[in-house]
């Protein structure tokens, strides 16, 4: 059994929201900061996020299915106390080569030894800016330097996929030459990532959203070259150049044929499943993953339902689906 939709497009990567909780107040996701009666996937209504016990379900369905990269997300999915014990689960399948976390790296420099420990060998740390002012404006903490020492500790220990996510806002963090210093001796793939409206944030979209195309033409008239997507990558256009180390993605959901690559699935921190970020819908898998008995129903039901994933999302036309913020499913 293989994950193929109509579109004949094959899902080896999952993407597990453990917790939509959240210690930053990012502009672009929850400038509020998490408030579990506003933010919640279950609309304000009493919830829990999934059990060690049904991560465990989820995990060794997906593992049958093909699935050879999981990515642990939030909100930010290092809060949750049995964390380690998520990351230990998910090593002790053979067959899923690519553990790894999209962190805000608040935790990152006293814990990334203990993850790697548990298994993790890929992390992506979001940096929304170099500069102190910014980051703080635009995260509302004051931890960049913090954060970019766990970046070092992480490459010291030989972390095999280091990555630092920036989401490019207007006039905010969207100069290339900030960023070239910093990778020409790190071996970081920096993704720079389009901001994308939800349904919490159509001003602060209509402000401050600029094309990724615009980094681009400067990496080409610089001398970087494209190259080859690797199977079990994200949906990045990656560059690279000789003098660098590190390498430069660009992730742009406005531009064309976008979807055409789309290689993952959601599962979000309540049990749902989600086809696209920015989707009409959702499958509820939770009464099927308290047994692991159910698990061949839980198979059946996850690839019935790959029917209802869409050819692309409708981003242009102001369509964000049911993502209200980037919390609800895990971005």
């Amino acid at each position: 059994m293989q994950l193929i939709d109509n579109y004949q497009r094959r899902f080896h990567y999952l993407r597990l929201s453990i917790t939509e909780l959240c210690n930053f107040q990012c502009q672009y996701c929850l400038p509020d900061g998490y408030h579990p009666n506003k933010d919640s996937a279950l609309d304000g209504h009493n919830h829990k996020f999934l059990s060690l016990s049904e991560i465990e379900n989820v995990v060794a369905v997906f593992a049958d299915l093909g699935v050879h990269k999981v990515r642990l997300t939030g909100g930010e999915p290092t809060l949750r106390r049995d964390f380690i014990d998520i990351l230990s689960l998910i090593s002790s399948y053979p067959t899923i080569k690519v553990r790894a976390i999209t962190t805000n790296g608040s935790r990152l420099l006293k814990n990334i030894a203990n993850w790697q420990a548990a298994g993790l060998n890929a992390i992506n740390i979001s940096i929304d800016s170099l500069s102190p002012y910014f980051f703080k404006l635009i995260t509302g903490q004051d931890k960049l330097f913090e954060v970019m020492r766990g970046v070092d500790r992480s490459l010291e220990l030989g972390i095999e996929k280091v990555k630092v996510n920036t989401v490019l806002m207007k006039n905010r963090n969207d100069n290339l030459a900030d960023y070239l210093a910093w990778i020409k001796d790190r071996p970081i793939d920096l993704r720079f990532i389009e901001l994308m409206e939800t349904g919490d944030d159509r001003q602060l979209f209509d402000h401050y959203h600029v094309s990724g195309s615009k980094m681009e033409a400067q990496l080409i008239e610089q001398g970087w070259q494209l190259q080859p997507k690797e199977r079990l990558a994200g949906p990045a256009k990656v560059y690279t150049h000789d003098d660098y180390q590190g390498k430069i993605g660009l992730i742009m959901p406005y531009s064309k044929d976008f979807c055409k690559s789309c290689n993952r699935l959601r599962i979000s921190s309540v049990g749902k499943l989600h086809y696209c970020l920015f989707g009409d819908a959702a499958v509820d898998l939770r009464a099927l993953l308290a047994k692991p008995e159910q698990r061949e129903q839980l198979k059946v039901q996850i690839l019935a339902s790959l029917a209802i994933k869409p050819e692309k999302h409708y981003l242009h036309d102001h369509n964000v689906g049911i993502t209200q913020n980037l919390s609800y499913i895990g971005g």
